[in-house]
């Protein structure tokens, strides 16, 4: 199927307005790719069969919202940025008291957990200092991260994902190939729900990361994004972006790039 199919907008009409989640944000190709997947699944055969089993079973609505939300991810994704980051931690924590960070679209949560196992695992950052605000716009998503309990799977190695630490089993706890972070982990994130596109700024941030969102939304929406983002970031403050995405032009007098390979940029305006 695709998105010039019939019933495809009204199936996303649907998903706006019964299922409050905003697909007027993300591009048709996106949104087909993920509906796709769960029409094999239910064995639908019509963008209007699916619709009447969203309607008819309220269970597969959060099925879908959980395949709509960005959840490719995984625990220090892109060791690169990684490196970058640990120097922006050390110099934060050096330089100010307290240093507050944002995790925005931060999907099951290992990114800001990543950040508070970084920060705890090496001795040059003051981790007392830092405290994480994560913020997704899936219910399903911040239901996954605030439990803090992620699964090895055949596609997936959690001890893998956490080797840039020196010693990760110092903040988990393993049942065979199910990990549990341990308090001191988890009690350095806040999660809450945030829309980047509707809702307004949080507050003022040291470090905002948002990675990988931009290359799902349309680029009308890019603009109100950015503005959020750059609404929430204190002076001498960073930003981080994904590997795949650059700053637009408008951007480029306000935020300098540190380091081109771990996508982190300071502000200079």
């Amino acid at each position: 199927m695709t998105a010039t199919s019939t019933g495809f907008d009204d199936l996303l009409q649907y998903i706006e307005e019964e299922l409050s989640f905003a697909t007027s944000h993300y591009n048709d190709s996106y949104l087909d790719r993920r509906v796709n997947a769960r029409m094999r699944r239910t064995g639908a055969e019509s963008y209007t069969a699916y619709l009447r089993t969203l309607r008819d079973d309220p269970g597969e609505g959060n099925r879908l919202l959980r395949a709509l939300s960005i959840n490719v991810t995984s625990f220090f994704r892109n060791p690169p940025m990684w490196e970058g980051l640990r120097e922006v931690l050390q110099t934060l924590s050096t330089e100010r008291q307290r240093v507050r960070v944002w995790s925005a679209a931060c999907s099951d949560g290992r990114e800001p957990y990543s950040l508070a196992m970084l920060a705890l695992d090496d001795p040059t950052v003051d981790d007392g200092r830092i405290s994480i605000t994560a913020t997704d716009i899936s219910d399903p998503s911040l239901a996954t991260a605030r439990e803090a309990v992620y699964e090895s799977t055949r596609t997936t190695d959690i001890e893998e994902e956490l080797a840039p630490l020196s010693d990760y089993e110092a903040y988990i706890q393993r049942d065979d190939e199910q990990f549990t972070l341990q308090p001191t982990v988890t009690e350095m994130v806040d999660f809450r729900r945030h829309d980047l596109i509707r809702d307004e700024p949080i507050g003022s941030f040291d470090l905002v990361l948002c990675r990988n969102l931009f290359i799902y939304i349309d680029p009308e929406h890019k603009d109100r994004i950015l503005s959020t983002l750059d609404e929430s970031i204190g002076r001498d403050g960073f930003l981080v972006i994904g590997m795949a995405e650059t700053l637009p032009k408008a951007y480029r007098s306000v935020f300098e790039a540190i380091g081109r390979r771990s996508r982190i940029h300071r502000r200079i305006a």
